[in-house]
């Protein structure tokens, strides 16, 4: 009898103990008026900048892309097809080209027009056109959820996804060792409501051309995302394969942030003062963080991706109680805070510096 009731107060305690761990904030309500940053490695107070995500980066092609700019806006196509083509086999470069060119054909399509005219199989003309049809569906869909839209709004989407669907086909048969169109027609496949087999023979040909794509990821965590066509149990399971399967020096480890995000989005919303958050961590997902983490740290500083993804990934360290990496991520974020999630704040320094402060003063590394 003694012995059950030993075992019945330790569980009692135990969940009690659960209790406090679960109502303790991950943040620190403030910050302690005496708390020094620089103590922990950390940039001064005053210096703390929300203007940028970062430092500027140099950018070896931007007199390049400046130039295609201005020769599109006078509808001159040749530039633009020297600087996709540009790219060569570096997949995720050619894609960010195309989605440039993209842009400015939604505020000029004369260039684009004339390109296709002149090369009717160009496959980066083609791309650049099927991306833009595509993103012409989204914009006319509107953000939300299904249930926020208009019936005209969808009646658009709906009309125009197939045309966009099919100038990605096109674009692959023209380019067909390009990775691409494929990114293309999964962005389509989600708004068609394209089954999951289906989908997954078009990711399949997607990753056979570019095992690592960071958009192609992106988007393929869309369609499992439990708004769309999966749930957040195969949400999870992709982000956390995608983990596991980028290669040193890719930021593609970030996808699990992004699948973080998901889950905030859908369970939290940021109430002004409160910073939403992820709720529950099991611990393979606090395991799965932390191997995020050590694979974006890889990354070089000159990519242009990995500023802002720091700053996610400071958030969901500290959100995981993963403090001592989370401290590590804010001594290397600098004085740069101009970025979410502390852009969606009224007060971005203020939440910034109590994010920081909670790691410093939680962290087991004792200040200098």
């Amino acid at each position: 009898m003694t012995f059950v009731y030993l075992l019945i107060l330790a569980a009692l305690f135990g969940w009690l103990g659960l209790l406090r761990y679960r109502r303790r904030s991950f943040l620190l309500r403030a910050v302690p008026k005496n708390f020094d940053p620089v103590r922990y490695g950390l940039a001064p107070s005053a210096s703390l900048d929300p203007r940028k995500a970062g430092p500027t980066l140099l950018e070896d092609d931007a007199d390049e892309r400046d130039a295609v700019i201005e020769a599109a806006f006078k509808g001159d196509w040749k530039p633009a097809a020297v600087y996709a083509e540009g790219a060569g086999q570096d997949h995720d470069e050619r894609w960010s080209r195309i989605q440039l060119l993209q842009q400015l054909a939604d505020r000029t399509p004369q260039w684009l027009d004339a390109w296709l005219l002149a090369q009717p199989n160009n496959g980066d003309a083609l791309s650049a056109h099927a991306s833009l049809l595509v993103h012409q569906a989204w914009a006319a869909r509107g953000s939300g959820y299904a249930n926020q839209l208009s019936a005209q709004n969808k009646a658009a989407f709906k009309q125009m996804l197939p045309e966009a669907y099919k100038a990605a086909q096109r674009a692959s048969l023209a380019a067909p060792e390009h990775p691409g169109p494929w990114v293309v027609m999964i962005t389509a496949a989600r708004g068609l409501n394209t089954e999951h087999d289906e989908f997954q023979k078009l990711w399949t040909q997607l990753v056979a051309r570019a095992p690592h794509h960071y958009d192609g990821h992106w988007q393929a965590l869309q369609y499992w995302c439990a708004k769309w066509h999966g749930s957040r149990e195969l949400m999870l399971r992709f982000a956390t394969a995608v983990v596991d399967s980028a290669p040193p020096g890719s930021p593609l480890a970030a996808i699990y942030l992004h699948a973080l995000d998901e889950l905030v989005e859908r369970s939290n919303r940021v109430n002004g003062t409160e910073l939403a958050h992820v709720t529950s961590w099991s611990a393979d997902a606090r395991a799965t963080l932390l191997r995020a983490a050590r694979s974006l740290d890889q990354v070089a500083e000159d990519d242009g991706r990995v500023q802002r993804l720091r700053h996610k990934l400071a958030f969901y360290l500290c959100n995981a109680r993963h403090y001592d990496a989370a401290l590590e991520q804010f001594r290397r974020l600098g004085p740069w805070c101009g970025a979410e999630p502390w852009t969606t704040h009224a007060n971005i320094i203020t939440t910034f510096e109590r994010a920081r402060a909670t790691a410093a003063l939680r962290a087991t590394a004792k200040p200098a």
